[in-house]
């Protein structure tokens, strides 16, 4: 099957624009693809499987995600997943930044896709998208420039207030969603407290549970076993590891429930998907997480 490719001729309003803005509102299942463009992708809401370069990602609210044009990557196992995509076209950015130290990727090199924002970040980053909207949707004098010139804002507004997913976000942050989710992202091989988490950032059970669901459209113990399940999927492909090291890695002391839950969750045994999926490591040896 050919893979599909998404061109800018049909999401560009205007050839002579570097940036377009796409709403996804949903965002359905969408198969392996890859573009003629790069991409910023943001999550509003909802929750899904985000697969980049045949890594699955359990994603939800705050995540962010630089795309490069020849990245292939899918949407599955979705539930209200709302995005925000911001395609560019790096050969027709013309600005004087430091473009390759705000746009992770765009020189090629080892770079990390995925990370967080803030609640402060998204509220920056989506004013700027409105207006990048806005702008793109018409074509008066100067436009390209402007357009340009909002993305710049955009891509400082993000390098600002990313942070990697397993890292505390900034201290105002504290005890809000964004905090949990860190935390969650911490806990992949161990036990996660709810109650010791609430009692050292000063809020309730009961508030965090409905706005983490109301948000992430969630519960808290579904969405730390879809964190572990996506990691295990990752050391199945790319290590060596024994199974039943993986689903100690992955927070299950009992190597039996890792495969009932891995199966259940996912449609085949953890053996079925390293033979489907595996990069041929030699038995002991792993790949970095």
């Amino acid at each position: 099957m050919t893979p599909l490719i998404l061109h800018k001729a049909d999401f560009f309003p205007n050839a002579a624009f570097p940036v377009a803005v796409a709403g996804r509102y949903p965002q359905d299942v969408f198969v392996e693809h890859s573009h003629d463009f790069n991409e910023l992708v943001m999550v509003l809401r909802g929750n899904g499987l985000h697969v980049l370069n045949g890594r699955p990602w359990r994603i939800t609210r705050g995540d962010l995600f630089y795309i490069r044009a020849a990245d292939k990557h899918s949407y599955t196992s979705v539930n209200n997943l709302v995005l925000q995509n911001i395609m560019y076209c790096p050969g027709m950015l013309t600005l004087s930044a430091d473009w390759g130290r705000l746009l992770p990727g765009l020189d090629n090199r080892a770079y990390r896709p995925d990370w967080r924002l803030t609640g402060r970040g998204m509220a920056e980053a989506r004013a700027l998208i409105t207006q990048l909207e806005q702008e793109t949707s018409s074509a008066g004098e100067w436009g390209s420039v402007m357009i340009e010139s909002l993305f710049l804002q955009l891509t400082i507004a993000l390098y600002r207030h990313r942070y990697i997913p397993a890292q505390a976000p900034e201290p105002e942050e504290r005890g809000s969603i964004e905090a949990l989710i860190a935390a969650l992202a911490t806990s992949l091989d161990s036990g996660f407290d709810l109650a010791q988490f609430c009692a050292h950032h000063h809020c309730t059970e009961r508030a965090l549970r409905q706005q983490f669901r109301q948000q992430t459209g969630m519960n808290i113990p579904g969405y730390l076993r879809q964190l572990r399940i996506c990691h295990a999927q990752y050391l199945l492909q790319h290590s060596g590891l024994l199974i039943s090291d993986i689903a100690t890695r992955c927070g299950f002391e009992d190597s039996n429930y890792f495969s009932v839950v891995f199966t259940r969750e996912t449609g085949i045994t953890p053996r079925q998907w390293r033979q489907n999926h595996s990069t041929g490591l030699p038995a002991g040896l792993s790949a970095a997480p």
